[in-house]
């Protein structure tokens, strides 16, 4: 009899921050726009690029045509690309893993054209560019 009082328990405890959260309810992915719109059961829907989520940046409109929802709503499946994303991340922005979302991050700033960028590289192309790594001796 404790076993099932605990059970029911830690049933409860399950989901009540489970009902507390939004949930994916629908998901499709709109041609028109370029972009995969998820309805949430608080009447919401999220819109995002596919370039901008990490397995999706390749994806052709008909990869993305087919999307699933997990039974628990937090889960976004597109089966034909084998890609997964989490919703709670993406409500958080996150669109992809930490090393992801930092060598998109890295590509952009590596971009900069900034005066004071322009006038370093100036500096060290006068100077003969960057110096060689030296190898070290064989022992």
């Amino acid at each position: 009899m404790a076993q099932r009082n605990q059970f029911e328990n830690a049933s409860r405890r399950w989901r009540s921050p489970k009902s507390a959260l939004p949930r994916a309810v629908s998901a499709r992915y709109d041609r028109r726009i370029g972009r995969v719109l998820v309805r949430l059961n608080t009447n919401l829907e999220l819109a995002f690029s596919p370039r901008d989520a990490e397995g999706l940046e390749k994806a052709t409109p008909a990869q993305l045509s087919s999307i699933e929802i997990s039974p628990s709503g937090f889960g976004i499946h597109f089966p034909k690309i084998d890609a997964d994303l989490y919703l709670p991340a993406l409500l958080e922005g996150i669109l992809g893993s930490r090393k992801w979302m930092a060598s998109r991050l890295g590509a952009q700033g590596g971009k900069s054209r900034s005066a004071a960028k322009k006038e370093a590289a100036k500096r060290n192309g006068l100077a003969g560019g960057r110096p060689r790594k030296l190898r070290p001796a064989a022992a």
